[in-house]
């Protein structure tokens, strides 16, 4: 058991690595992005939008029959003017208040802290005789902006304060449950609103009133209405002014019904419609300036409607009455703890779908799902918001929208930040020009291509096949490692572009995807290149105790397609035709260090210098073709193949048997021939068959030696240079010697030189 844990705990490890680098931009985004939002919502940069959310989700409420228990007597614009004077006198307002002694409950919105004659006695006097009337006092503001309770009312059984709550945009969205009442700097005990002292009458008639539930939290039950006081931070409220005991006002979605004062004092009404409700006199006179924006002034085109004062007081008693039979309920908020969790919601939802989504391709409609997504989980949350609202709970919307689409914006500017990396680790497998083409050509991953001329170089390692199979995976590895990423720096100093690797081959075009004046001239140039560099490779990997790498090139100039091949889900950018085949032809004539160009490339490339002609039958072409081996190129580039060493070749006293099977591609004849090793060199061997072998053949040989049979196992490589003085004669190149047979090699060559 104990052996078993440090590779779980090793695997666990590699997983969430892995996991991790999986989604990374997800568990970068949503962290950074809710702290963001979080960090917003307590500074109150976003209270503005979420109160002016809040509105539109009161807008969006279905409309909602009137309160039937609640009545409204409206003083409006006419009655002032058909009255001649404001305020109205005692002898009116007594005339009114007459007229309402059938009602439940009646609140006062209007002041009368002095007398208004005539009529000032026969006020009082109606005042007092009505044990159900309510009158209103100012308590907030400077000492001199204050107004005092009616003297006939008795304070504060029979008054309530007709403060509102107006937010910084203007809008009143809370009330007053209870306000302190300060004298002389001092608190002297608090008054309730006038709303709240209407509501607490009607539901005490009925056998409801509050209870204590916790006094140090200030919480109490009325009826089935749970009541905790406004915290600054609730709902979308950053460090709000809380003073007092303030609620969330829940409006209604309708109007209350109204009898204006000139209806009521002529009789113009139903008396069924006052009777045993509760009744709220004020004015929704323009002039009197007893207006209020609300949730419901928020409008798009027009002018913003005011609520007259006396309404508002309306909605504060409607709802604790309905909260306290259990018909509406407050509305509430959530804690803090939700609200960030709420937020880390948005944040993670934006990321994981952009993160998710994006290597996502589609056509037609399919393209705009990742956007539409987005949408859809803006509307879910939306959604989620105006749920809770309908059910009187308060969630801010706005910062979990905005921490959507701040996460997603991260993610989209973490994978555009990346995209350079991206380019980089693309070019990789491309090269920056065919990336280029790709990502800034309008139709650069367009399927389809186009004749052009252009220059290809394809070079491969010689006898590099043997080598490997003798080494182990990791070593050959290195080897092409190294191989490959030198010849893609000179290669990429020619502006070449590789379109392939193929193990220890390389396709390279030159004028594709960009073409060039001189793409012949650097296409030669890079090959020289390339065999210069094999030098400072060699040097690396003899330190690493490993063979030498011999290269060839081969390079051809001609008319070929070029363009994207493939499909919509994978597609490659290469070339096809004729004379990439021909390309690859040439370069298989070469042995180590040797490049040959085809005549369209020496005709392309007055600067070159050539030190061999050939004369050659590829496959697939009709007739023989001329083959240059260049020795180097002159004109602004200057430089030439490093020179190898002369060949000398010496006579076997007794000849060396050998047996050897011609290479067609990647295939062995299976047709062997003995022959005979004459002459023999370091790297070179003169041979005598009886059999004739074409110039260039690529053979594989096996020596025949009684004292060391197990040689004739080790397979050698070579290459027919050159034919001989007799036709039974041609020369042999090694390209590939194995380790068991170079020493034997080595021996004789040593004894005859």
């Amino acid at each position: 058991m104990l052996r078993i844990w440090p590779q779980l705990l090793v695997k666990t490890k590699q997983t969430c690595r892995r996991w991790a680098w999986q989604w990374r931009g997800m568990l970068l985004a949503t962290p950074i992005t809710a702290l963001t939002v979080i960090a917003l919502r307590y500074s109150g940069l976003l209270q503005f939008f979420e109160l002016a959310a809040l509105d539109q989700m009161f807008w969006l409420r279905s409309p909602e029959a009137a309160d039937q228990r609640v009545v409204i007597i409206d003083i409006t614009e006419e009655d002032v003017r058909n009255s001649q004077r404001w305020p109205i006198s005692d002898q009116e307002l007594a005339a009114l208040l007459n007229r309402l002694r059938d009602s439940r409950v009646i609140g006062l919105d209007i002041y009368r802290n002095f007398p208004v004659e005539p009529g000032h006695q026969e006020l009082v006097q109606t005042m007092r005789s009505m044990p159900n009337l309510f009158g209103i006092r100012k308590v907030t503001g400077n000492l001199g902006d204050r107004v005092d309770a009616p003297p006939a009312l008795p304070y504060p059984d029979r008054v309530g304060a007709n403060d509102l709550i107006v937010d910084a945009d203007g809008k009143v969205r809370r009330f007053f449950l209870s306000i302190p009442v300060y004298e002389g700097g001092k608190a002297v005990g608090s008054l309730d609103g006038l709303g709240v002292k209407l509501a607490l009458r009607y539901l005490a008639d009925r056998g409801i009133n509050p209870e204590v539930v916790n006094p140090d939290t200030f919480h109490y039950r009325l009826g089935q209405l749970e009541l905790r006081p406004f915290q600054g931070n609730d709902g979308g409220y950053v460090q709000a002014n809380d003073q007092g005991y303030q609620l969330i006002l829940n409006y209604r979605h309708g109007r209350f019904r109204r009898v204006t004062m000139g209806d009521l004092l002529t009789g113009n009404f139903d008396p069924d419609l006052l009777r045993d409700r509760v009744v709220l006199i004020g004015a929704s006179a323009v002039s009197l300036n007893d207006l209020y924006l609300t949730p419901f002034s928020s409008v798009l085109v027009g002018v913003p409607q005011r609520m007259p004062g006396v309404e508002i007081h309306a909605q504060i008693t409607s709802q604790i009455i309905a909260g306290a039979l259990g018909e509406r309920a407050l509305l509430t908020s959530w804690p803090e703890e939700r609200e960030i969790i709420w937020i880390w919601l948005g944040a993670g939802l934006g990321a994981g779908l952009t993160w998710f989504q994006r290597n996502a391709r589609g056509q037609g409609w399919r393209s705009l799902w990742p956007a539409g997504s987005l949408g859809l989980a803006a509307i879910a949350l939306v959604g989620v918001g105006y749920g809770y609202f309908q059910a009187g709970v308060w969630i801010p919307v706005v910062p979990p929208l905005l921490a959507l689409g701040g996460a997603a914006f991260g993610v989209t500017m973490y994978v555009a930040k990346t995209a350079g990396d991206i380019r980089a680790t693309f070019g990789r497998y491309l090269t920056d020009d065919v990336v280029a083409n790709l990502l800034e050509n309008p139709d650069g991953a367009k399927l389809g291509g186009e004749r052009r001329r252009i220059t290809i170089l394809t070079c491969d390692l010689r006898g590099f096949t043997a080598i490997a199979e003798r080494l182990p995976p990791e070593e050959v590895v290195k080897i092409l490692n190294l191989y490959l990423g030198k010849m893609a720096d000179v290669i990429g100093d020619f502006q070449g572009t590789i379109d392939e690797f193929m193990g220890d081959g390389i396709l390279v075009l030159f004028g594709a995807p960009v073409q060039r004046e001189d793409d012949p001239q650097r296409a030669v140039a890079c090959a020289v290149a390339m065999q210069s560099a094999i030098q400072s490779i060699n040097a690396t990997i003899r330190e690493w105790g490993l063979p030498d790498l011999k290269m060839g090139v081969g390079i051809n100039t001609g008319d070929v397609v070029v363009g994207n091949i493939g499909s919509q889900r994978r597609t490659k950018y290469g070339v096809v035709g004729s004379q990439v085949n021909l390309t690859y032809r040439i370069e298989s004539y070469t042995t180590d260090g040797q490049i040959f160009i085809s005549q369209s490339t020496y005709e392309a490339v007055p600067e070159v210098v050539i030190d061999q002609i050939r004369q050659v039958n590829p496959k697939g072409v009709k007739g023989m073709i001329n083959i240059y081996s260049v020795r180097g190129i002159g004109g602004k580039y200057n430089f030439s193949i490093p020179d190898r060493p002369v060949e000398v070749l010496y006579s076997l006293a007794s000849p060396l048997e050998i047996h050897y099977a011609l290479l067609e591609g990647k295939d062995v004849s299976q047709d062997l021939c003995a022959a005979q090793v004459v002459k023999l060199g370091k790297h070179a061997a003169q041979v005598r068959s009886d059999r004739p072998v074409n110039l260039l053949a690529n053979l594989k040989l096996n020596l025949i030696l009684p004292d060391e049979p197990e040689l004739a196992h080790e397979d050698i490589y070579a290459k027919v240079t050159e034919q001989g003085p007799e036709a039974d004669i041609f020369h042999i190149h090694f390209t590939a010697i194995p380790p068991k047979v170079l020493p034997k090699l080595e021996q004789l060559t040593a004894q005859l030189g």
